[in-house]
């Protein structure tokens, strides 16, 4: 087979796979850049988490306590429709599980601490498939890493002379690989 139609062969290869998994490129790039993230500790891609504090006149010592006090008492912080279950770690002090969060409220003081957890747009979903949630996602996830590898060859091949693989590409790629060897030799 000549040069010319293995070169052809090739830049169509390239150009059709890389088509093919632009989608699933991009969601598994911002998922990864959330990942990243994530680790750091710099935010929660998957979840907004909400944090106030409040005040209530509603007694809801434990002595004479009722649901029904309990649902009055939240319809005055606006979560009323969101009870899970609630207890009394001590006589001071209810804790309630909401649908979305939970509740402190400290009695004696008549002051509480609200969080509240609910799906980040987007990012909730894009890592939801990151981490492979079945075994068919899993499939189609390891055939797109085996492309990951094809376009990664076959991009070395698109340009030719200088431009490509005979030069340049031989420079950027040492450089990109020299990267991940230097991080390792450091880190690990």
């Amino acid at each position: 087979m000549s040069k010319k139609i293995l070169r052809k062969w090739n830049n169509i290869l390239h150009r059709d796979v890389g088509y093919f998994f632009v989608g699933v490129t991009i969601i598994y790039a911002l998922s990864g850049i959330a990942m990243n993230h994530k680790v750091t500790q710099d935010w929660d891609p998957e979840y907004l988490v909400n944090f106030y504090t409040f005040s209530s006149d509603v007694d809801v010592s434990k002595e004479n306590i009722t649901e029904e006090k309990i649902i009055l008492f939240l319809d005055g912080i606006g979560e009323g429709k969101n009870l899970k279950k609630y207890y009394y770690s001590d006589n001071n002090t209810l804790k309630i599980f909401l649908k979305g969060g939970h509740l402190v409220y400290y009695i004696d003081i008549k002051e509480g601490e609200i969080e509240t957890a609910r799906k980040r747009p987007f990012f909730f979903h894009v890592d939801w498939l990151h981490y492979n949630p079945n075994l068919w996602w899993t499939y189609f996830s390891d055939i797109y890493a085996v492309s990951l590898i094809l376009l990664a060859v076959t991009g070395m091949f698109v340009r030719r002379g200088k431009k490509g693989i005979k030069w340049r590409g031989t420079i950027i790629a040492s450089i990109g690989l020299l990267i991940p060897i230097i991080f390792l030799i450091i880190f690990s």
